[in-house]
């Protein structure tokens, strides 16, 4: 049995695609799932399966959605280890003071060379800053999430991936909840 932590992508923002806890849990479970439980409404849920391979779970999970709630939810699909590589490689955090209110991880469908942080042209979102680990990208806002472009779309366009932001409390919570599986 392995466990997987499936982060879905914009739901239960602002209205838009809604969809409650204890519905999707009932539906997880409905199609094999076992001990799934979800962490705040924006759409971080573990599961336990048979099935390894971490894309497959996640297209199973979307396909789900759709076919119950009627809503188009990209999902990215990790393991213990690279919420444990967050902690490890995370360069904002070696940093004297970091402040980690302004920390947060874009996780990424598919790894990307550290090269790529040049794809995402950075010079237009100053003085945000970030950083590339495989399929995660370590974002530190100058300001704050809500009044930057340097959003999951943003990141979505310039390196042709799906991408799902989490804060850096979200992150340290849900690591915290991997190790009391």
């Amino acid at each position: 049995m392995t466990t997987h932590l499936a982060l879905l992508r914009g739901i239960n923002v602002s209205g838009h695609n809604m969809i409650k806890m204890d519905a999707l849990k009932t539906t997880l479970e409905a199609i094999g799932f076992q001990n799934v439980q979800t962490y705040i409404q924006s759409g971080n849920v573990f599961v336990d399966c048979e099935e390894e391979n971490a894309a497959a779970v996640g297209f199973k999970i979307k396909q789900e959605i759709f076919k119950v709630f009627g809503h188009e939810v990209p999902t990215v699909v990790i393991g213990k280890k690279d919420l444990e590589n967050c902690f490890k490689n995370n360069p904002f955090l070696k940093e004297k003071e970091a402040d980690t209110k302004k920390l947060y991880v874009a996780f990424l469908s598919i790894p990307q060379r550290s090269e790529s942080l040049n794809d995402l042209k950075m010079s237009q979102v100053k003085p945000d800053e970030a950083s590339i680990d495989e399929n995660r990208i370590y974002i530190k806002y100058a300001v704050g999430a809500g009044k930057t472009r340097f959003d999951q779309k943003y990141i979505e366009k310039k390196l042709n991936v799906i991408a799902t932001i989490r804060n850096w409390n979200t992150v340290t919570q849900l690591l915290k909840m991997y190790e009391e599986r």
